[in-house]
């Protein structure tokens, strides 16, 4: 079965995910590799692989390697851009970043790494990638070189959401960005899960298991934490966490 038509089968038996995010940049491969197994023990069903910059050639497979041999859960590319793309993946959210109006993640990154997955046995997963204002400038924001939507216009959202669904897109990501001051707000995330019939996932900002448990409340079938992971007690809130979505 493909990794999306497990997610969607977990969506569609309202069975609550959490999913992980790490970028090579912050972590050593090792290090990576020992988190994910214990986000897998503690109930994560995916990891994301990603970030803005991932220095080094070859860099992003490494990684990727040193995680499987830990851990058996999806490894699901990230990407901030076309070259991060490695064959070892078993999938990748193949994301358009539909809030902000610059053409180069709208489509163009896209046209570029097309190219490359279809070389690979890597699956993509179409997703509308929707920025929202969240308090400060966060790394998305400045390096895509878009505006994020208005936090307090969920309408805005839900339309933006709709017109992704229409599209043909999968998933719709809302994402407050690395860093958030504020998290996606609950009013927000009721009025996309609404209008769409696809998969809901909020990300940013999520630091403890209530504001997950918050998040879930108002419709999210999928939490994602990453800045969680590298703070003190981080793997701890991050079990709590996952304790929480099992039992929601």
């Amino acid at each position: 079965m493909s990794i999306y038509k497990q997610i969607k089968e977990k969506c569609d038996k309202k069975q609550k995910q959490y999913w992980i995010l790490l970028d090579p940049d912050d972590f050593l491969s090792a290090e990576a590799a020992d988190i994910v197994k214990t986000a897998e023990e503690a109930g994560a069903t995916a990891v994301l692989i990603g970030g803005s910059f991932i220095h080094g050639d070859g860099l992003l497979a490494e990684f990727i390697a040193e995680i499987k041999q830990k851990s058996t859960i999806p490894i699901i590319l990230f990407p901030g851009d076309a070259s991060q793309i490695a064959e070892n993946a078993d999938a990748i959210l193949f994301m358009s970043l539909i809030s902000g109006r610059n053409p180069d993640f709208l489509i163009g990154q896209q046209i570029k790494g097309a190219v490359k997955i279809a070389k690979t046995k890597v699956e993509p997963i179409s997703m509308g990638y929707m920025l929202v204002e969240s308090g400060t400038t966060t790394s998305v924001e400045f390096m895509s070189n878009t505006r994020p939507l208005p936090r307090e216009k969920p309408e805005i959202a839900a339309a933006h959401a709709l017109a992704a669904q229409f599209l043909g897109m999968s998933m719709i990501y809302l994402e407050a960005g690395s860093g958030a001051k504020f998290s996606v707000s609950e009013e927000m995330i009721t009025a996309v899960k609404r209008c769409v019939k696809i998969p809901v996932i909020v990300g940013g900002g999520i630091r403890d298991a209530e504001t997950a448990k918050q998040k879930l409340a108002a419709g999210a079938d999928i939490i994602i934490t990453g800045n969680l992971l590298s703070s003190c007690g981080g793997l701890d809130e991050m079990k709590k966490i996952a304790e929480t979505i099992r039992e929601f």
